[in-house]
């Protein structure tokens, strides 16, 4: 006997919609190519968790910290809401093709550079150190080994291992991460003639973000600005020559354009990296270039509240890499530094270990 009384067991439920094949295939292309990043970007860490020796507890408190179990559901919900987005049409995530002999080399690369880095998180060695001259007109701040990474943000051989060991910090998950913000932006440029648009991504790197802007709006002016050349020309090379696609060699504090030339300016997983003086310039700056009717956009790292019971996290990763700044970026009032200049958060959002930005004139 059915315990629903007989008016609800002999209603008929709702079917749910039929998946097409198209969908369905392409849902497992995603889920396949997900978990062998995973499992790829998980391995490495383990072995990079062996291999560098332990350097005791912060010097500071270290709040909760999620278990591994926490990490991984939230991880799944991540890459559900990734997939979402595709089906949905907000942006386009092409996944790119296995590259077994790139995926090797890198692998190789972060393999053999772990007992330098070991070596300089115990000796606390942070100056990068590089034999090019016109490094020393760099700034001061920018000039040292973040993640104790061999050449900082300075060297060649620096910006072919960042991707590795980015995706390895982050088990697969940074350009999920870092497309959440796009609906919102598309959101706000949809309506406009894409020929017209100019986009620009501030310490762009390894033009992960830029070549996400490129892909979604291919007929707009995308410009990506580093302080690395280095990491320009492995930018240039990984993307190619495409149409009204730029790069720019600058700083965050000191945009070369005029006020409002962008219709959109965009900073990911930039602002944790500066100095507080340094952060209020460049928010100072992306606001006097950007439009008035633009959107400012920025992906960083979790803060501080955000996810109270994964805080002890934020505790823990400027103590195991090298990341002078980021105890006071995971304190820090973003939106105040935008709102003293008339920007306002459209949206915040969190997702996995980030959290992003969309910044408007009407908030």
């Amino acid at each position: 006997m059915s315990p629903l009384p007989d008016r609800l067991s002999a209603a008929r439920l709702p079917a749910r919609p039929a998946v097409p094949p198209a969908a369905q295939l392409r849902r497992a292309a995603y889920a396949a190519y997900q978990a062998a990043r995973v499992a790829w970007y998980a391995g490495h860490y383990a072995l990079a968790y062996r291999s560098l020796a332990a350097m005791g507890p912060p010097p500071w408190p270290v709040g909760p910290v999620p278990d591994r179990a926490e990490l991984m559901r939230d991880l799944l919900r991540l890459f559900r809401r990734d997939l979402a987005a595709m089906e949905a049409g907000r942006y386009r995530a092409p996944l790119p093709p296995p590259q077994p002999g790139l995926a090797l080399r890198r692998s190789a690369l972060f393999r053999r550079d772990l007992p330098a880095v070991d070596r300089r998180r115990q000796a606390r060695d942070v100056v990068a150190k590089a034999e090019d001259p016109a490094l020393a007109a760099l700034p001061p701040y920018y000039r040292q080994n973040f993640h104790y990474q061999s050449g900082g943000y300075l060297t060649a051989e620096s910006a072919e291992l960042y991707d590795m060991q980015v995706e390895v910090l982050f088990t697969g998950a940074a350009d999920a991460m870092r497309r959440q913000v796009l609906p919102d932006l598309h959101r706000a440029l949809g309506g406009r003639p894409q020929r017209g648009l100019r986009l620009l991504d501030i310490a762009c790197g390894t033009g992960r973000f830029t070549a996400a802007l490129k892909d979604n709006w291919p007929g707009a002016q995308v410009t990506g600005l580093d302080l690395s050349a280095a990491y320009l020309d492995h930018a240039r090379r990984r993307l190619g020559a495409r149409p009204r696609l730029h790069w720019q060699q600058g700083a965050a504090e000191a945009l070369p354009w005029p006020d409002g030339h962008f219709d959109a300016v965009s900073a990911v997983f930039l602002f944790h990296e500066l100095p507080p003086k340094v952060r209020g310039q460049a928010a100072a700056e992306m606001a006097r270039v950007t439009r008035p009717d633009g959107r400012i956009v920025l992906v960083d790292s979790l803060q501080k509240g955000d996810r109270p019971a994964w805080d002890g996290l934020l505790d823990l990763f400027p103590h195991g890499f090298h990341e002078p700044y980021f105890r006071d970026y995971a304190r820090s009032d973003i939106a105040s530094l935008f709102a003293r200049h008339g920007w306002h958060p459209q949206t915040v959002e969190t997702a996995f270990l980030s959290k992003g930005f969309v910044f408007s004139r009407k908030g």
